[in-house]
Protein backbone atom coordinates (compact mmCIF):
# COMPACT_ATOMS: atom_id res chain seq x y z
CA UNK A 1 0.00 0.00 0.00
CA UNK A 2 1.37 3.42 -1.00
CA UNK A 3 2.24 5.72 1.91
CA UNK A 4 0.10 8.81 2.21
CA UNK A 5 2.14 11.82 0.98
CA UNK A 6 2.57 14.90 3.14
CA UNK A 7 1.81 17.09 0.10
CA UNK A 8 -1.29 16.77 -2.06
CA UNK A 9 0.06 15.09 -5.24
CA UNK A 10 -2.60 16.68 -7.46
CA UNK A 11 -1.58 20.12 -6.21
CA UNK A 12 2.05 19.14 -6.83
CA UNK A 13 1.24 18.29 -10.45
CA UNK A 14 -0.30 21.72 -10.93
CA UNK A 15 2.81 23.32 -9.43
CA UNK A 16 4.92 21.29 -11.86
CA UNK A 17 2.86 22.42 -14.85
CA UNK A 18 3.13 26.03 -13.68
CA UNK A 19 6.92 25.68 -13.35
CA UNK A 20 7.62 24.10 -16.75
CA UNK A 21 5.39 26.61 -18.54
CA UNK A 22 8.09 29.26 -18.01
CA UNK A 23 10.72 27.32 -19.98
CA UNK A 24 10.01 28.80 -23.42
CA UNK A 25 9.83 32.33 -22.00
CA UNK A 26 13.17 31.99 -20.20
CA UNK A 27 14.84 30.64 -23.36
CA UNK A 28 13.41 33.45 -25.51
CA UNK A 29 14.56 36.09 -23.00
CA UNK A 30 18.13 34.75 -23.10
CA UNK A 31 20.55 36.04 -25.72
CA UNK A 32 23.00 33.14 -25.29
CA UNK A 33 23.34 30.42 -27.98
CA UNK A 34 20.88 27.53 -27.66
CA UNK A 35 23.61 25.00 -26.89
CA UNK A 36 24.96 27.18 -24.05
CA UNK A 37 21.47 27.59 -22.57
CA UNK A 38 20.93 23.82 -22.74
CA UNK A 39 24.39 23.06 -21.30
CA UNK A 40 23.97 25.34 -18.31
CA UNK A 41 20.40 24.17 -17.68
CA UNK A 42 21.49 20.54 -17.41
CA UNK A 43 24.76 21.33 -15.64
CA UNK A 44 23.01 23.37 -12.95
CA UNK A 45 20.28 20.73 -12.63
CA UNK A 46 22.91 18.04 -12.11
CA UNK A 47 24.81 20.16 -9.56
CA UNK A 48 21.61 20.88 -7.62
CA UNK A 49 20.54 17.22 -7.42
CA UNK A 50 23.93 15.43 -7.28
CA UNK A 51 24.84 16.16 -3.62
CA UNK A 52 21.51 14.83 -2.35
CA UNK A 53 21.72 11.81 -4.67
CA UNK A 54 25.29 10.97 -3.64
CA UNK A 55 24.46 11.25 0.05
CA UNK A 56 21.22 9.27 0.09
CA UNK A 57 21.36 7.02 -2.98
CA UNK A 58 25.07 6.29 -3.38
CA UNK A 59 24.49 2.52 -3.33
CA UNK A 60 21.91 2.79 -6.13
CA UNK A 61 24.44 4.65 -8.27
CA UNK A 62 27.33 2.22 -7.82
CA UNK A 63 25.14 -0.88 -8.12
CA UNK A 64 23.64 0.06 -11.49
CA UNK A 65 24.56 -2.48 -14.18
CA UNK A 66 26.78 -1.55 -17.14
CA UNK A 67 23.83 -2.06 -19.46
CA UNK A 68 21.66 0.36 -17.49
CA UNK A 69 24.50 2.89 -17.31
CA UNK A 70 24.90 2.68 -21.09
CA UNK A 71 21.15 3.09 -21.63
CA UNK A 72 21.05 6.01 -19.18
CA UNK A 73 23.84 7.65 -21.16
CA UNK A 74 21.90 7.11 -24.40
CA UNK A 75 18.85 8.64 -22.72
CA UNK A 76 20.99 11.62 -21.71
CA UNK A 77 22.14 12.05 -25.32
CA UNK A 78 18.51 12.17 -26.47
CA UNK A 79 17.71 14.70 -23.77
CA UNK A 80 20.63 16.88 -24.85
CA UNK A 81 19.47 16.80 -28.48
CA UNK A 82 15.92 17.57 -27.36
CA UNK A 83 16.95 20.74 -25.55
CA UNK A 84 19.25 21.95 -28.34
CA UNK A 85 16.69 21.43 -31.11
CA UNK A 86 13.81 22.86 -29.08
CA UNK A 87 15.73 25.90 -27.83
CA UNK A 88 16.95 26.56 -31.39
CA UNK A 89 13.40 26.30 -32.73
CA UNK A 90 12.40 29.22 -30.49
CA UNK A 91 14.80 31.41 -32.48
CA UNK A 92 12.94 30.66 -35.71
CA UNK A 93 9.25 30.18 -34.93
CA UNK A 94 6.77 31.53 -32.42
CA UNK A 95 6.49 30.26 -28.86
CA UNK A 96 2.93 29.14 -29.62
CA UNK A 97 3.98 26.93 -32.54
CA UNK A 98 7.08 25.57 -30.84
CA UNK A 99 5.59 24.55 -27.49
CA UNK A 100 2.45 23.07 -29.04
CA UNK A 101 4.44 20.97 -31.53
CA UNK A 102 6.83 19.74 -28.82
CA UNK A 103 3.80 18.59 -26.82
CA UNK A 104 2.99 16.03 -29.52
CA UNK A 105 5.68 13.71 -28.09
CA UNK A 106 3.17 11.26 -26.50
CA UNK A 107 2.23 10.18 -30.02
CA UNK A 108 5.86 9.35 -30.83
CA UNK A 109 6.24 7.55 -27.49
CA UNK A 110 3.31 5.23 -28.21
CA UNK A 111 4.46 4.59 -31.77
CA UNK A 112 7.90 3.75 -30.39
CA UNK A 113 6.33 1.47 -27.78
CA UNK A 114 4.43 -0.30 -30.54
CA UNK A 115 7.64 -0.82 -32.57
CA UNK A 116 9.98 -1.65 -29.66
CA UNK A 117 7.71 -3.34 -27.13
CA UNK A 118 4.89 -4.59 -29.36
CA UNK A 119 2.31 -2.73 -27.31
CA UNK A 120 -1.08 -2.54 -28.97
CA UNK A 121 -2.78 0.79 -29.66
CA UNK A 122 -6.51 1.10 -29.16
CA UNK A 123 -8.73 2.40 -31.95
CA UNK A 124 -9.58 5.49 -29.93
CA UNK A 125 -5.88 6.06 -29.34
CA UNK A 126 -5.27 5.92 -33.10
CA UNK A 127 -8.01 8.50 -33.64
CA UNK A 128 -6.39 10.74 -31.04
CA UNK A 129 -2.98 10.44 -32.69
CA UNK A 130 -4.46 11.22 -36.10
CA UNK A 131 -6.17 14.30 -34.69
CA UNK A 132 -2.96 15.52 -33.02
CA UNK A 133 -0.91 14.96 -36.19
CA UNK A 134 -3.54 16.84 -38.19
CA UNK A 135 -3.16 19.76 -35.80
CA UNK A 136 0.61 19.76 -36.30
CA UNK A 137 0.08 19.84 -40.08
CA UNK A 138 -2.26 22.82 -39.70
CA UNK A 139 0.37 24.74 -37.74
CA UNK A 140 3.16 23.70 -40.12
CA UNK A 141 1.16 24.69 -43.20
CA UNK A 142 0.29 28.02 -41.60
CA UNK A 143 3.93 28.83 -40.79
CA UNK A 144 5.07 27.56 -44.22
CA UNK A 145 2.78 30.07 -45.90
CA UNK A 146 3.89 32.76 -43.49
CA UNK A 147 7.66 32.31 -43.58
CA UNK A 148 10.11 29.50 -44.43
CA UNK A 149 12.08 30.52 -41.34
CA UNK A 150 9.06 29.79 -39.13
CA UNK A 151 8.47 26.48 -40.93
CA UNK A 152 12.09 25.48 -40.25
CA UNK A 153 11.50 26.26 -36.57
CA UNK A 154 8.42 24.02 -36.63
CA UNK A 155 10.50 21.15 -38.04
CA UNK A 156 13.05 21.63 -35.25
CA UNK A 157 10.25 21.55 -32.67
CA UNK A 158 8.97 18.26 -34.11
CA UNK A 159 12.53 16.89 -34.03
CA UNK A 160 12.74 17.98 -30.39
CA UNK A 161 9.52 16.04 -29.71
CA UNK A 162 11.07 12.98 -31.37
CA UNK A 163 14.24 13.30 -29.26
CA UNK A 164 12.36 13.61 -25.97
CA UNK A 165 10.34 10.55 -26.99
CA UNK A 166 13.58 8.59 -27.31
CA UNK A 167 14.58 9.89 -23.88
CA UNK A 168 11.29 8.68 -22.38
CA UNK A 169 11.32 5.29 -24.13
CA UNK A 170 14.85 4.50 -22.99
CA UNK A 171 14.09 5.85 -19.52
CA UNK A 172 11.10 3.58 -19.24
CA UNK A 173 13.32 0.58 -19.98
CA UNK A 174 15.95 1.56 -17.41
CA UNK A 175 13.43 2.57 -14.74
CA UNK A 176 11.96 -0.94 -14.77
CA UNK A 177 15.05 -2.04 -12.80
CA UNK A 178 16.83 1.15 -11.67
CA UNK A 179 15.83 3.75 -9.10
CA UNK A 180 14.90 7.25 -10.26
CA UNK A 181 17.83 9.01 -8.47
CA UNK A 182 20.41 6.66 -10.03
CA UNK A 183 18.85 6.97 -13.48
CA UNK A 184 18.63 10.77 -13.23
CA UNK A 185 22.24 10.98 -11.97
CA UNK A 186 23.66 9.25 -15.03
CA UNK A 187 21.18 10.77 -17.50
CA UNK A 188 21.56 14.40 -16.43
CA UNK A 189 25.30 13.97 -15.95
CA UNK A 190 25.82 12.49 -19.43
CA UNK A 191 23.61 15.11 -21.03
CA UNK A 192 25.47 17.96 -19.36
CA UNK A 193 28.90 16.53 -20.29
CA UNK A 194 27.91 15.99 -23.94
CA UNK A 195 26.57 19.54 -24.29
CA UNK A 196 29.68 21.01 -22.67
CA UNK A 197 31.96 19.00 -24.97
CA UNK A 198 30.03 20.05 -28.09
CA UNK A 199 30.08 23.68 -26.98
CA UNK A 200 33.85 23.46 -26.47
CA UNK A 201 34.37 21.72 -29.83
CA UNK A 202 32.49 24.47 -31.69
CA UNK A 203 34.15 27.23 -29.66
CA UNK A 204 31.01 28.60 -28.01
CA UNK A 205 31.56 31.22 -25.34
CA UNK A 206 30.87 30.05 -21.77
CA UNK A 207 31.48 33.50 -20.23
CA UNK A 208 31.28 36.37 -19.62
CA UNK A 209 27.51 36.80 -19.53
CA UNK A 210 25.52 39.50 -17.73
CA UNK A 211 23.79 38.70 -14.46
CA UNK A 212 20.43 38.39 -16.24
CA UNK A 213 21.73 35.45 -18.30
CA UNK A 214 23.02 33.57 -15.26
CA UNK A 215 19.69 34.11 -13.55
CA UNK A 216 17.89 32.66 -16.59
CA UNK A 217 20.24 29.65 -16.69
CA UNK A 218 19.59 28.94 -13.02
CA UNK A 219 15.83 29.52 -13.38
CA UNK A 220 15.66 26.98 -16.22
CA UNK A 221 17.44 24.43 -14.03
CA UNK A 222 15.72 25.04 -10.70
CA UNK A 223 12.25 26.24 -11.69
CA UNK A 224 11.60 24.32 -14.91
CA UNK A 225 13.58 21.12 -14.32
CA UNK A 226 13.86 20.54 -10.55
CA UNK A 227 10.50 22.10 -9.61
CA UNK A 228 8.84 20.93 -12.84
CA UNK A 229 10.01 17.58 -14.18
CA UNK A 230 11.22 16.29 -10.81
CA UNK A 231 7.82 16.99 -9.26
CA UNK A 232 6.18 15.05 -12.09
CA UNK A 233 8.44 12.10 -11.37
CA UNK A 234 7.65 12.29 -7.65
CA UNK A 235 3.89 12.53 -8.20
CA UNK A 236 3.84 9.36 -10.34
CA UNK A 237 4.14 7.37 -7.11
CA UNK A 238 0.75 8.66 -5.94
CA UNK A 239 -1.33 9.49 -9.04
CA UNK A 240 -1.98 7.78 -12.36
CA UNK A 241 0.40 8.52 -15.22
CA UNK A 242 -2.61 9.58 -17.29
CA UNK A 243 -3.28 12.40 -14.82
CA UNK A 244 0.25 13.73 -15.29
CA UNK A 245 0.12 13.26 -19.08
CA UNK A 246 -3.13 15.20 -19.44
CA UNK A 247 -2.01 17.88 -16.97
CA UNK A 248 1.21 18.52 -18.89
CA UNK A 249 -0.97 19.65 -21.80
CA UNK A 250 -1.38 22.84 -19.76
CA UNK A 251 2.29 23.71 -20.37
CA UNK A 252 1.76 25.17 -23.88
CA UNK A 253 -1.22 27.15 -22.63
CA UNK A 254 0.89 28.68 -19.87
CA UNK A 255 3.77 29.35 -22.27
CA UNK A 256 1.43 31.15 -24.69
CA UNK A 257 0.01 33.26 -21.85
CA UNK A 258 3.49 34.29 -20.64
CA UNK A 259 4.55 35.09 -24.24
CA UNK A 260 1.48 37.29 -24.66
CA UNK A 261 2.09 39.13 -21.37
CA UNK A 262 5.86 39.58 -21.42
CA UNK A 263 6.73 39.47 -25.14
CA UNK A 264 3.46 40.69 -26.70
CA UNK A 265 3.58 37.62 -28.95
CA UNK A 266 0.05 36.50 -29.72
CA UNK A 267 -0.99 33.26 -31.47
CA UNK A 268 -2.61 33.47 -34.89
CA UNK A 269 -6.08 32.01 -35.59
CA UNK A 270 -4.50 29.09 -37.48
CA UNK A 271 -2.13 28.39 -34.61
CA UNK A 272 -5.08 28.38 -32.23
CA UNK A 273 -6.99 26.02 -34.53
CA UNK A 274 -4.02 23.67 -34.89
CA UNK A 275 -3.36 23.81 -31.15
CA UNK A 276 -7.00 22.96 -30.42
CA UNK A 277 -6.74 19.90 -32.67
CA UNK A 278 -3.50 18.79 -31.01
CA UNK A 279 -4.87 19.25 -27.48
CA UNK A 280 -8.09 17.43 -28.37
CA UNK A 281 -6.18 14.58 -29.99
CA UNK A 282 -3.71 14.21 -27.13
CA UNK A 283 -6.50 14.31 -24.56
CA UNK A 284 -8.40 11.59 -26.42
CA UNK A 285 -5.19 9.62 -26.85
CA UNK A 286 -4.08 9.78 -23.20
CA UNK A 287 -7.55 8.94 -21.92
CA UNK A 288 -7.73 5.94 -24.26
CA UNK A 289 -4.31 4.77 -23.06
CA UNK A 290 -5.34 5.12 -19.42
CA UNK A 291 -8.60 3.24 -19.97
CA UNK A 292 -6.71 0.41 -21.69
CA UNK A 293 -4.24 0.08 -18.79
Amino acid sequence: MTDKPKINPYLAVLVGVFAVSFSALFVRLSTAPAIIIAAYRLLFTFLILAPFTLLKYRYDIISLSRRDIFLSAASGACLALHFVTWFTSLNYTSIASSVVLVTIQPVFVVLGSWVLYREKISRRGVYGMALALTGSLVIGASDFQLDMRAFFGDLLALLAALMVSGYLLIGRKVRSTASLPAYAFYTYGTSAILLLLVAIAFDFRFYPYPAKEWLLFFALAFVCTVMGHTIFNWSLKYVQASVVSVSVLGEPLGAIIWASIFLHEYPTPRQLAGGALIFSGLYLFTRASARKR
